[in-house]
This record gives structure tokens, sequence and C-alpha cells, in this order.
């Protein structure tokens, strides 16, 4: 009797209850869900909307036969079918799991489910999960009329758990402090790796007016203003765009700062060597002066390749700074001294170049200033010559005004002489008439002592002889 009781008891189904978490197997996928059998006089289904813990779209996630960990959430529905969720299922232990990652500060990968005016959606081990707008990198509203956070669905991104409350069902999650977490951990490990003077290569992550930032595999390194290129004049927006991938010399690490520099010209010399096999030492090209420093002026030749023009190499004259002779845009003669290949550098000289250039059809003012460019040279700067011919004009003015200003001075300078040098002349012809007259009345006096002093000297030749 207990066997036959026993065998009617095992061919009845169980009785499911809620909050049974089984197992069952995918037997079709229909467009709002899925059809799983559990073993049960019923089948069972699940809605997509119990499945965001698949990812993305996730009915596209599964297909008939594959086996699924099912949280049973309703033994019956009105049509009959037991009510499951995949999400359940595994929400449970994704709780935990979750717990566990806020605890230890974790930084874990997720996909990107969906998302809202305020941020993105997750499911993360079958618990979903907000990340607001804030901590979403790079996010920014849209100008467009279109939703900048709609193109992150289907992503995975690195996160961590910044907030969870169980009681509240509330789990917040942070791209951007993950990202922050993880590249100070990269960029400590690169920093220990990275040695000066190597090449590496890199990603644009940043275009700014002083320069460009390259990822290095977990850390930036700044290539400034003056190390994109060997044209200085060339501007960053227009060399590179976000996203480039380019070599780069490593000049400077400071494990202080944790700050790297880099130089994306140095990455490739050989283009200053093809740059300057056009010029040799002792050539006097044209130059447009591109900076002014206290020690001199660096100068952009037609290439383009830049040199500096030493303070002393300007002018025959000692001068406090550059700007007494030159301007920034200047066009000037310049004369080749020295190149050195091996820091890439070329010497100039602007007072050395200037006898040369003066046969050639270079103006100067007194100062040592151009005044004039040749015509060679307005052709290989033409939009500097041109802009630069109101400048060029009115230090001509200028000089001319000064000219005329000396002149002036000069002509009253030679006159004030000639009128002194009469003066003094006047002096010596009426020097004789004053001398005579002063002889007169000398005489005068000295006839006049000489009468008062005969009677004394008389005396004498009375006294009768013995």
């Amino acid at each position: 009797m207990e066997a036959l009781l026993a065998s009617v008891e095992a061919q009845e189904p169980r009785q499911l209850r809620r909050g049974e978490v089984v197992e069952g197997t995918v037997m079709g996928v229909e467009r709002d869900g899925i059809l799983v059998d559990i073993g049960f006089k019923s089948e069972g289904v699940i809605p997509a909307g119990e499945m965001h813990s698949l990812g993305a779209d996730p009915l596209t996630k599964v297909k008939p036969g594959d086996k699924v960990l099912v949280y049973v959430s309703n033994p019956e529905t009105s049509e009959g079918q037991v009510g499951l969720s995949i999400d359940r299922a595994r929400g449970e232990q994704g709780w935990r799991t979750l717990q566990e990652r806020f605890e230890n500060g974790d930084i874990f990968e997720a996909e990107i489910t969906g998302y809202n005016k305020g941020g993105l959606l997750a499911n993360v081990e079958g618990v979903n999960a907000f990340i607001p707008m804030s901590q979403v990198v790079g996010a920014k509203p849209g100008t467009d009329a279109t939703n900048p956070l709609s193109a992150q669905v289907g992503r995975e991104l690195r996160l961590k758990v910044i907030e969870i409350n169980r009681r509240r069902n509330r789990v917040i999650l942070s791209e951007r402090a993950a990202l922050q977490e993880w590249r100070a951990e990269q960029k400590d490990r690169l920093l220990d790796e990275l040695h000066e003077g190597e090449v590496r290569l890199g990603r644009i992550t940043s275009i700014r007016n002083f320069g460009v930032f390259v990822d290095l595999g977990g850390a930036d390194g700044l290539v400034h203003l003056s190390e994109l290129s060997w044209d200085r004049n060339a501007q960053p927006e227009d060399l590179f765009k976000v996203g480039d991938e380019v070599n780069v010399f490593v000049m400077r690490i400071d494990q202080d700062t944790k700050k790297i520099a880099l130089s994306i010209r140095r990455a490739a010399p050989e283009q200053w060597e093809q740059l300057i096999t056009r010029y040799q030492v002792g050539d006097v090209v044209p130059g447009e002066i591109t900076k002014l420093v206290a020690f001199g002026a660096f100068a952009r030749l037609p290439g383009p390749v830049e040199g500096l023009v030493h303070v002393s190499e300007l002018v025959d004259r000692r001068i406090g700074h550059p700007e007494e002779v030159v301007e920034e845009g200047d066009v000037v003669p310049l004369k080749i001294v020295r190149i050195e290949h091996d820091r890439h550098r070329l010497g100039l000289s602007l007072r050395e170049a200037r006898t040369e250039a003066m046969i050639r059809g270079w103006q100067f003012d007194q100062d040592g200033r151009v005044t004039e460019m040749p015509e060679d040279a307005a052709k290989l700067f033409p939009d500097e010559a041109i802009a630069l011919a109101p400048r060029f004009a009115a230090r001509l003015e200028r000089a001319v005004e000064e000219s005329r200003k000396a002149a002036t001075a000069a002509t009253a300078l030679a006159e004030s002489r000639a009128e002194d040098q009469q003066a003094r002349a006047a002096m010596r012809d009426d020097q004789p008439v004053l001398t005579a007259m002063q002889a007169a009345m000398q005489q005068a006096q000295a006839d006049l002592a000489q009468q008062q002093t005969d009677p004394e000297t008389e005396a004498p030749s009375e006294t009768p002889a013995g």
C-alpha cells in the first residue's frame, strides 16, 4: 500500500511555490519573452522585462535548448502559465555580490541596458542599478535634440558601486569614480615602466590650445604646443583629432607630481633632417619672427623649420631686449651660422646677414628694423608680406621724420656754432684797442711815480766833497 501511494505521488507534479529558484530549458523565443520548460504541468514564460540581467536586447542572448536559472514569481498566471524571472533569480546572489564589491571598493564591468533623462541603466548580477549622468564620463546634454546617453546602450563600462541600499532597492554606480581609480593604478604602473628617451604609441584623448594629451595605456602625458611639430607655427587642431594614434617621445617623467612630458616631433627626427637638407651654414634666407624671448627671437624659415636668433646676433650694438630691433611677425634676412643635427637646432644671425641683405634689396632704418623686403622674399612669405606692408610703411615714415628732425637739429647746431665763432672773432678784434688804453694809463701812472721819486734821488749830489 505504501509503495502504491509513493508511485501515485511520484506521478503527480509537485506544487511550485512563489520565490523558488529552479532550472529550465528554453523552448522558444517570442517577441515579448521566452517560453521555458521547468518540468511542470504548465510551461513557464519569462517576459522581456524580467531579462535585463542578460544585457541589452536580451531576447537575442538566448536560443532554444539553452539552460537558464529562473525565479518563480507567479506559480500560475491568469493564462495558466508559470510566471518566471531571470533577473530575480540572479538578484538574490547579486545583492550579496554588490555589497561585497561596495565594501571592497572593487571595480568591475557591466553592460548598459538602457537610459533615461537622468542617466544610464545597468543590470549587475540580476540587480537593476542606476548611473547618474554626473557619473558618466564625457556625458553632456545634447544640443541637437538627441540624448547623448543613447549611444551607450549595449556598451560595457568600467563601474564602481558608490551607494547601495537593499531595503530601498537602490544601487548607484559610477563610471567616473571607477575610471579615476583605475587610471591612478595604471598610471603608477606606467610610471614604473616608462623610461625617458623611449618612443611609445599612444592615443590622443584631448586637444587644448596649449597642446594635446596622449593616453599611453592608462595614463595621459602632455605634448606641449612647441613639441607637436617641427613647424612651431602649426596649431594642434589642424594637425590632429581626438582618437588619433601617434608615436610620442618620452621627454621627462616626474615621479613626485606624476606628470609625463611627451614630444611628437622628437619621435620623428628624420622629418627634421629632411627639412634641413636644403640649407647650409652661411646661407642667407628670409625668416619670419615667431616668438620673442629675453635671450633672442625664434624665426621660421621656409620649409618650415625654426631656429634661434640670439640677442647678440640681432644688431652690432648692445640691446636690452629683441623688441628693440624686431617684432613678432616680421620677415627678416637671416644667416645660418650653426646647424646642430644632434640637438635639431639652428643658429641664425640677423647681424651677419645685413650686409648681403642690403645688396639683395633689403632696407633697414637707423635702429636696424626692416623697412622693405625684396620681391623674392615676398614670394616665399606672400601672406606675411601683405600684412607687413603697413608696418614697414610706418617704420619708413618714422625713419624719414627722424632723419628730418636730425637734419634740423644739425643745422641749428651748426648755426649756433657759427654765431659763437663770430662772437669770439669780434672779441679778438676789440682786444688791441683795450690794450692800448691800458698801456697809456699804465705809462701815466709810471711817469707820476717817477716824478714823486726824483727829489729823493737828487739829494745825495748836493753833499760837498770832503
